[in-house]
């Protein structure tokens, strides 16, 4: 599983600039106002380093005269207690007070590692302010600045160096087979379908959102090929998380997608297209699993609402308009077997080997069909592509100018690829890399003549 740090401390230091800059969103709120962040922000750091993890961005914890507010700790406990490491952040500019002090004593109490990071320091000499904070008892301060992504990369080195180390005997890396996370929000039927695509009763059904309360690895064959499915537990709006159980739910469904080869999300065609399951969808996405949409419940609907829902998924879900989409009843096995078909061919799209000579051809083909735009009068050059990876399939384009590629252009290439390669039910993950100038930086040393004429030119220019 990946790990999970978490980012706690007094409101305003700048816990989701950092959140931001780590995950390269801008999921967490940011403003020069405390308190802004009210509920938890989960996102996959994605900068730095070969070893990623989830971090998690908590409100700011308020210091009252009779300690810590217990309202304030109660969204950052649940954080602290599934984090593998605490980072606990601090203004370099306001220097330590009461607050961070309050702070690092509960810490300290809890008994998970820390790692200290001193915020707001911006320029070089203002570093030595981070040294009053070793009075916290917490170890090396790292100085840093998030909002000019200052320090963050030796931070970074320090957060993996704290990180439990992987465990290779993990029961979902040993787990055999495809594995096939079912996601979806509370009492969609994901249990139900799990359990009719095992042929037993294996997980627990109840008509109750939230009977499912962790993410359950279930080995099995099926026609001699091995599967492993995931039951995850359902994921509410985080404003309707109450139970303290619940809240686990988040970054166990997160750590299962992760570990996923395909999802099955599961939508209730009788409640439609949530904003919720675009939102959960959007996780998938960016996590890049291969994808598979079941529309549950779908016995018993009348045709104008059969309609309506066909309409809501073109609206919501135009965005992975790749996945494949199957109308079911897990309750009566109405589609289900097509299901197992579907995650085949999608592990296949996912994994599949593509040749740099195959990947080159393609690109020149679409490059020739639609050229890429001029950027101040010269045009982008994209010259080959080769395989970066696979699960989701990544291709690496070689060129020059790449950094100024616009986005509607690089979804053209995604969408090409992908119908070109076949790849159905899998996002394409594009790679774009530059070549260096060899003259950038180099300036010609002007002849006498030249030398001369700049003067010239100068002195008329003074007249």
């Amino acid at each position: 599983m990946l790990p999970v740090v978490a980012l706690v401390g007094r409101p305003n230091v700048g816990k989701s600039t950092l959140f931001n800059y780590l995950t390269q969103t801008r999921d967490a709120l940011v403003a020069d106002y405390p308190g802004l962040t009210r509920d938890r922000q989960y996102g996959r750091v994605k900068r730095g380093g070969q070893r990623n993890f989830f971090v998690v961005d908590t409100g700011g914890i308020v210091e009252t005269e009779l300690g810590i507010d217990e309202q304030a700790m109660r969204q950052v406990r649940v954080a602290l207690e599934e984090a593998d490491l605490v980072l606990f952040l601090v203004d370099g500019r306001d220097g330590l007070n009461v607050g961070d002090e309050a702070i690092a004593a509960h810490l300290r109490r809890i008994g998970k590692p820390v790692l200290l990071a001193v915020n707001k320091l911006d320029r070089p000499g203002q570093t030595l302010a981070a040294h009053e904070f070793h009075a916290l008892g917490l170890g090396e301060p790292h100085p840093l600045s998030a909002s000019h992504a200052l320090g963050i990369d030796d931070l970074l080195d320090a957060v993996r160096d704290k990180l439990p180390a992987e465990d290779p005997g993990d029961s979902a890396d040993a787990a055999p087979g495809i594995h096939v996370a079912v996601v979806g929000r509370p009492n969609v039927g994901k249990s139900t379908l799990v359990n009719r695509m095992l042929g037993e009763e294996r997980v627990v059904v109840f008509d109750q959102p939230g009977t499912t309360r962790d993410s359950v690895y279930i080995p099995f064959e099926r026609q001699g090929k091995p599967y492993t499915l995931i039951d995850t537990a359902g994921i509410r709006r985080r404003g309707r998380i109450a139970e303290t159980i619940e809240k686990f739910s988040v970054i166990k469904a997160m750590q299962a997608i992760e570990k996923a080869h395909v999802v099955v999300y599961i939508i209730d065609a009788r409640e439609g297209v949530t904003d919720q399951d675009a939102t959960l969808l959007g996780m998938v996405l960016e996590i890049g699993r291969g994808l598979i949409v079941g529309l549950n419940k779908w016995d018993g609907l009348a045709h104008d609402h059969k309609e309506e829902i066909r309409r809501q998924i073109d609206l919501k879900l135009g965005f992975v308009d790749f996945a494949e989409k199957y109308f079911i009843s897990a309750l009566h096995g109405t589609g289900v077997g097509n299901l197992f078909d579907a995650v085949e061919g999608v592990h296949a799209a996912s994994m599949l080997d593509m040749s740099t000579a195959r990947l080159t051809r393609l690109l020149q083909d679409v490059v020739a069909a639609h050229q890429p735009p001029l950027v101040r009068g010269r045009r982008i050059k994209l010259k080959y592509a080769h395989q970066g990876g696979s699960n989701p399939p990544t291709i690496v384009i070689h060129g020059n100018q790449t950094d100024e590629i616009p986005g509607s252009y690089k979804r053209y290439l995604g969408n090409a690829f992908r119908e070109a390669l076949d790849l159905h039910g899998t996002p394409v993950r594009l790679e774009f890399k530059g070549g260096e100038n060899p003259y950038q930086g180099r300036r010609n040393p002007l002849t006498e003549r030249q030398i001369r004429k700049r003067r010239r030119l100068i002195k008329h220019a003074k007249k």
